[in-house]
């Protein structure tokens, strides 16, 4: 194969900061040499990149029988989209398949031959979303990720799982390689192919397992919700900027806030990573320094990356922009957030409130040991920390369990969350106020929350 070129729109200069053939990213916890490493069984397919190769792919996965498993190769840390530029397929009696999605306007054919199918993942909120961006829906699926939460192991990725249930050790040295790349070399088409050659045997170990254990229907609700599942954008994301402690200033939060969005808006323009334009350390440093003209933001002490010559112009243009910002308009340190506040405030802000959340995460806690499963995947802790900041009013235990269990199905909570730990957290609540009663938990008069945010006491009504 002749060697690896990039698409077309890459930046050079850009690409030039990460080099895929050294940047491996392989896994500090390698398996044991001594554990076989799992072979391709049919060779290594070519890649499928026109019209004639997908029918014969569709035409072959027509003939195959029972589920297909899939996977999908994304350009993280090299490109701003998510978009998938490799998906793998395999069925039995009909091998695995290559597809280059890249090469086509439509995958309508792959998913028509896909309806009616059940597919296997692995970690499929990871694939699903560049999945959907290309019309393939699953109508059935099988996460063997999920599933090894929900059977309490301790180590679920796919190599790990292969590894401990079928025996096989599979090589990673290009999980972090440039998927964009055209054309794609054979060693990292050889890992792709390997990613989906044992997901069919590790799905049917991993269904039995759940059969013998009780957790079949857990697993059946969890595959179900995770098909409607999509990818939430996160509001604010300019404060998950790494160093953001050390900006004091309501202006050069701003700064922070402006420099991050129009980074943002250069990587989506060129299809890549924003760090690779600057770090997050050099929009700190200019934040912090406020330069005025491009000399000084070039000799800003820590102002760097390939983008930042390049692109000075803007950033001094968007930091004028900030200095002429009225106050009202810049943000402030800590925004008021939708829900309850941190649980580190609880307990000035609302102390029967903190003490119910104390209660119910070592109630939700040992009830995970005993189920041999992730507290996290018994309940989404944001669920637990909701319903208990604003419990409903009720302080009869059947009605409350009841009012419990129905805020959390809203919330998004599947049946079996529910019925376990709906009666949990009911109790939580009741257990609570019985202290207070008891004089254990001690509310003083004036505690309540700030203004915006009464405190909670057994009598209120949310």
């Amino acid at each position: 194969m002749p060697p690896a070129e990039k698409l077309p729109h890459d930046d050079p200069e850009i690409d030039a900061e990460i080099d895929p053939e050294t940047d491996s990213g392989a896994p500090a916890d390698e398996p044991p040499a001594d554990v076989p490493l799992l072979p391709l069984r049919d060779g290594l397919p070519r890649i499928v990149d026109t019209d004639a190769g997908l029918a014969e792919v569709c035409a072959a996965l027509a003939a195959g029988t029972g589920p297909v498993a899939i996977d999908a190769e994304r350009a993280s840390g090299y490109r701003y989209s998510a978009r998938a530029y490799l998906i793998q397929l395999r069925r039995e009696g009909a091998g695995t398949a290559l597809v280059d999605p890249i090469a086509f306007d439509s995958l309508a054919p792959l998913q028509k031959v896909l309806e009616g199918t059940e597919w296997i993942l692995h970690a499929a909120t990871q694939d699903l979303p560049c999945l959907t961006e290309l019309g393939l829906y699953p109508t059935r699926l099988f996460d063997t990720e999920l599933a090894g939460r929900l059977l309490g192991y301790p180590r679920v990725g796919l190599a790990s799982l292969v590894e401990t249930l079928l025996g096989q050790r599979m090589a990673k040295e290009h999980s972090a390689v440039d998927w964009s790349t055209r054309p794609l070399p054979e060693p990292w088409l050889e890992y792709a192919a390997l990613d989906v050659e044992m997901l069919i045997e590790l799905r049917e170990v991993l269904a039995r397992e759940l059969v013998a254990s009780g957790k079949e229907f857990w697993a059946a609700e969890e595959f179900d919700w995770l098909r409607g599942f999509t990818q939430q954008a996160r509001v604010d994301q300019w404060r998950r900027t790494s160093g953001l402690h050390k900006v004091r200033g309501r202006r050069a939060l701003g700064a922070v806030r402006a420099l991050w969005t129009t980074r943002d808006q250069i990587a989506a323009e060129r299809d890549v990573t924003p760090t690779r334009i600057i770090p997050d350390s050099a929009i700190i440093a200019a934040a912090l320094a406020m330069p005025t003209t491009r000399a000084a933001l070039k000799a800003t002490k820590g102002f760097y990356g390939r983008g930042a010559d390049r692109y000075a112009g803007r950033w001094v243009a968007v930091l004028a922009q900030v200095r002429d910002l009225p106050e009202s308009q810049l943000p402030t340190r800590s925004p008021r957030a939708e829900g309850p506040p941190p649980p580190r405030a609880w307990a000035d802000k609302d102390p029967v409130a903190a003490r119910r959340l104390q209660l119910a995460r070592e109630a939700i806690t040992a009830l995970a040991e005993q189920q041999d499963v992730p507290a996290e995947n018994l309940l989404t802790p944001d669920f637990v920390r909701r319903v208990l900041w604003t419990p409903p009013h009720t302080r009869e235990e059947e009605p409350l369990t009841r009012a419990m269990a129905m805020t959390l199905r809203d919330f998004g909570a599947r049946a079996w969350q529910v019925r376990l730990t709906a009666p949990l957290l009911a109790e939580a609540v009741l257990a609570a106020d019985r202290e207070v009663a008891e004089g254990k938990v001690v509310v003083e008069p004036t505690q309540a929350t700030d203004a915006d945010e009464p405190a909670s006491t057994p009598t209120e009504t949310p």
